[in-house]
């Protein structure tokens, strides 16, 4: 069986590795076939030091897309070989130039035939093949400008496993994943306060039975995340112990609880939602951010961690 037929576009990175071996191990035949002494791994550089007059090595980066190290490594094997001459530039020293040398010049020659018949080889190949290869090689890597495979990768993800996610509301039966979320995520910062225990060891007195409400995030029938909504009078509410399990991190899970929160609260007749963070917690205080929470101030909190206050209001209209 083959391995590509197999496993198909997503095996797309390996194919493309196969294809560049193919065309790499044909390469050094066709160097010795013209006689140009070069390691076809320089050839971008070469090829670019052919058409311009002493750029810097950065440029030479920029216009082949690799990285300046990358490209200064080439530069320091090719200088070795009596190729290019690599020297500062005298207007700023901290620019390094590079050229041909006389040598280098000379491969260049015997280059360009080798050039033509190869670009005349390559076409053959494409025309036999009825492909659009080069344009279509383009049309990905701006796509990927676009947005990154890896990315790409992740809102499959999340779509996927979206699915399987549910929010239900909090049951005694979730008390140790509430208090063991809640407890994980605070002893990854910080130490449990008085305040913490408070909640977490009687969620259903000190929350529920005061007013506010817990919802627990299930994936596949498993708590993996959770918040609660804490009745603060006055139809306010702080939005409070929201935490998810780590090894759920990246699939948009705290959004997608704290939406339902905000759906909730506003089920409750609430006009305003508060709640206190860190902001070492760059990631959490985004996340409200993009919820619609603004920065607020005023509050005396019961945790020494707290350092930042945000709020939403909600319908002034509610009465």
């Amino acid at each position: 069986m083959n391995f590509y037929s197999l496993a198909g576009q997503m095996a797309l990175g390996s194919r493309l590795r196969q294809v560049a071996d193919m065309f790499t191990s044909d390469a050094e035949q066709i160097y010795q076939l013209y006689g140009v002494g070069i390691n076809p791994r320089w050839f971008p550089v070469f090829y670019m030091l052919t058409i311009k007059q002493s750029p810097s090595i950065s440029e030479l980066a920029r216009d082949i897309g690799q990285t300046h190290a990358a490209v200064s490594q080439v530069v320091r094997d090719m200088v070795k070989d009596g190729i290019v001459d690599a020297y500062k530039d005298a207007e700023d020293a901290r620019v390094s130039k590079v050229s041909l040398t006389v040598k280098g010049k000379e491969i260049a020659a015997r280059l360009a035939p080798q050039c033509e018949d190869v670009n005349t080889a390559i076409s053959e190949i494409f025309n036999a093949a009825n492909s659009n290869l080069w344009s279509e090689l383009d049309a990905l890597e701006k796509e990927l400008a676009k947005t990154s495979l890896v990315q790409r990768v992740r809102n499959v993800r999340k779509a996927r496993e979206k699915e399987h996610i549910e929010f239900v509301p909090y049951a005694p039966k979730y008390k140790k994943a509430f208090k063991a979320l809640n407890e994980a995520w605070i002893k990854k910062h910080w130490e449990m306060e008085p305040a913490d225990y408070k909640a977490l060891d009687s969620p259903t007195g000190n929350i529920i039975n005061k007013g506010g409400c817990i919802i627990m995030a299930l994936y596949n029938n498993q708590p993996v995340g959770t918040c609660a909504l804490i009745n603060m009078g006055s139809n306010s509410f702080e939005l409070a112990k929201m935490a998810v399990d780590d090894s759920m991190r990246g699939r948009g899970i705290g959004f997608l609880l704290g939406k339902r929160v905000i759906e909730q609260a506003k089920s409750m007749r609430a006009k305003r939602i508060y709640l206190e963070s860190n902001t070492i917690l760059v990631p959490a205080v985004k996340l409200y951010q993009k919820l619609g929470f603004t920065r607020t101030t005023g509050h005396k909190s019961p945790y020494e961690r707290c350092n930042i206050q945000m709020e939403i209001i909600l319908d002034k209209k509610i009465s």
